[in-house]
């Protein structure tokens, strides 16, 4: 936009504006371009893939739907803004487990990255952390005693073959430091 400010007859302002057309076909000509700079050489990626690379639009996304899913709470009433950042700092650090849970999982997996027996026709699929926690959701723990060590009591194949793949050893227990 192009503006000048003049005065009229009797000395008040008027300002006069217009659209200055070169410079709208100008900047519509680099509209959505955006500069990348990235230390991935260009004969591992082509500019579409850095891109893709770079935004992990789809990472992005399934976290925010993890955020708004699995994670979810009924609502909350809070009076003061310390316990609301509060409040979003303890979800936020249960997303981030929820996270590692998933990446370990996958990366225990190798380079297939799926698993067979998470659904009950028993394809392959790559796990998420919501099926994880549906499987390993239904462990229970019986309570030990000094003779009796506690046990974490399994139902299906699956959830000892997830824990293995967490590198979680159930038969160890702790007992408290007196």
């Amino acid at each position: 936009m192009r503006w000048t400010v003049t005065h009229n007859d009797d000395g008040t302002p008027v300002m006069a504006w217009h659209f200055d057309t070169s410079v709208l076909k100008a900047e519509s000509a680099v509209d959505g371009w955006h500069a990348l700079l990235t230390s991935v050489p260009a004969d591992q990626a082509d500019a579409g893939q850095a891109l893709i690379h770079y935004k992990g639009q789809g990472t992005v996304e399934r976290r925010y739907h993890d955020f708004k899913g699995p994670l979810a709470v009924t609502p909350v009433f809070v009076q003061h803004n310390r316990r609301v950042a509060a409040l979003i700092q303890v979800i936020c650090l249960a997303l981030l487990v929820f996270c590692l849970i998933e990446r370990q999982v996958r990366r225990a997996l190798g380079p297939e990255q799926t698993m067979s027996g998470l659904y009950p026709d028993n394809r392959r699929v790559r796990p998420t952390g919501r099926m994880i926690f549906y499987h390993l959701g239904e462990l229970t723990l019986q309570i030990g005693n000094i003779t009796d060590p506690p046990t974490v009591q399994t139902t299906r194949g699956v959830q000892l073959h997830l824990l293995g793949l967490l590198d979680t050893d159930i038969g160890q227990t702790r007992w408290p430091q007196t």
